[in-house]
């Protein structure tokens, strides 16, 4: 009789166990930053959550967590992009020269960059899939390319300052509802509530939806925990940013990038095609995907996001430069791995992108704060990334993939 009540109960734990188990890419990485924040909270005595360095956090990083999540995505799909970083100077050229130079109103001068940013994709796009080079020769290429480009149009010198509207893109921040007389800017906490029951909203209809055809798999416990914590954490980040300017307007941008990318991923017919290519390239084109069109559109988006974050770093640093973009190709597929996409292709999540970079963000925030050489965060930040792709393989030899 005791073992009756008993086994219910030891098969409940059982299961809330090899569920964790299941998601322990998840969890690790929501761990690991939690526990990078902690230590560098403590050992910056508690310059890492004040409110001025949370917002400094997010402007600095925003255009490699843009550059992120177009990066997620061609890594999914199997390729991998060592020209954004060249794509962002160029771009940031062309919009000093147009804006600058020649007179053009800056609203018109972002479309015309981004227009050149899908045309820099389609070039590129065009090679990989309807030539069959493998990306890494072409993007390599076209890191070469760009950056020759960005000389030439620059002619090898800097172009500042810009106009005040588009340095808020990238420095701005949302109006103040309060007239800076209240203790936390309105605006923000506003904002972080829709957010926040935008979130529950969608993400109750979709348990239901799931639940409805009987494909749901996750515990309710979970469902509820993740929820709860994600509401948390936003909350948490809402109370810092209202406390300083408010919210910037490159997290506005960057949130609406997280929200619609991560729906294209899951929802889109185009999204469960970029997974497909990923896993397996050869059942893709036999299932009838266009393997060739997707892995071409796939390289527009790419440029196009490339070219944004040329935009909103431009905005940022008030000046175009031959030298920007350096190395934020590295950060950028370094913020992928660590967020836990699959080096083989045909796993990954934009959230899980966004997280990687904010670790690398967080991790050259606190070291930079402690005043650690930028020799020895670059071996930080390579030991971090061998780890990350480490616990990838562990894991899939675990679970015998």
């Amino acid at each position: 009789m005791s073992g009756s009540s008993i086994t219910p109960q030891t098969n409940s734990l059982r299961s809330a166990f090899e569920f964790l188990t299941g998601q322990l890419r998840q969890i690790g990485l929501f761990i690991a930053l939690i526990v990078i924040v902690i230590f560098f909270q403590i050992t910056t005595g508690g310059i890492t959550l004040a409110p001025i360095n949370v917002s400094n956090l997010i402007i600095q990083n925003s255009y490699i967590l843009i550059l992120a999540i177009g990066m997620v995505m061609v890594i999914i799909a199997g390729h991998i992009d060592l020209s954004v970083g060249s794509v962002v100077a160029f771009t940031g050229a062309a919009a000093g020269v147009l804006i600058t130079k020649m007179g053009v109103p800056w609203p018109v001068a972002v479309v015309l960059c981004l227009v050149l940013g899908a045309l820099i994709g389609a070039w590129q796009g065009f090679w990989i899939a309807y030539f069959k080079i493998p990306a890494f020769i072409v993007t390599l290429a076209g890191m070469l390319t760009f950056r020759g480009l960005t000389e030439i149009t620059l002619q090898n010198t800097a172009i500042s300052p810009f106009p005040d509207g588009f340095r808020a893109i990238g420095a701005g921040f949302l109006p103040d509802l309060g007239g800076g007389k209240t203790v936390v800017e309105p605006l923000t906490i506003i904002l972080a509530v829709l957010v926040v029951l935008g979130m529950i909203g969608f993400g109750i209809r979709g348990r239901m939806t799931r639940r409805k055809f009987a494909v749901e798999d996750e515990p309710l416990w979970w469902f509820i925990a993740k929820l709860a914590f994600t509401s948390l954490l936003i909350a948490l980040v809402a109370y810092l940013l209202a406390s300083y300017n408010g919210t910037p307007i490159a997290l506005v941008i960057l949130g609406v990038l997280t929200v619609v990318y991560s729906a294209i991923m899951s929802r889109s017919v185009w999204g469960r095609h970029i997974y497909a290519i990923g896993g397996n390239p050869l059942a893709a084109s036999l299932s009838g995907v266009k393997t060739p069109r997707v892995t071409f559109t796939l390289f527009i988006n790419m440029g196009v996001l490339s070219a944004l974050a040329g935009l909103v770093f431009t905005s940022q640093l008030n000046l175009a430069s031959p030298r920007n973009g350096d190395g934020f190709e590295l950060d950028a597929i370094a913020a992928v791995f660590i967020g836990g996409a699959a080096v083989t292709g045909g796993i990954g999540k934009i959230t899980g992108a966004i997280i990687g970079g904010l670790i690398i963000g967080i991790l050259n925030n606190g070291m930079s704060i402690l005043g650690v050489g930028t020799e020895y965060q670059a071996l930080i930040k390579g030991l971090v990334l061998l780890a990350a792709v480490a616990f990838d393989v562990f894991n899939k030899r675990r679970s015998g993939r």
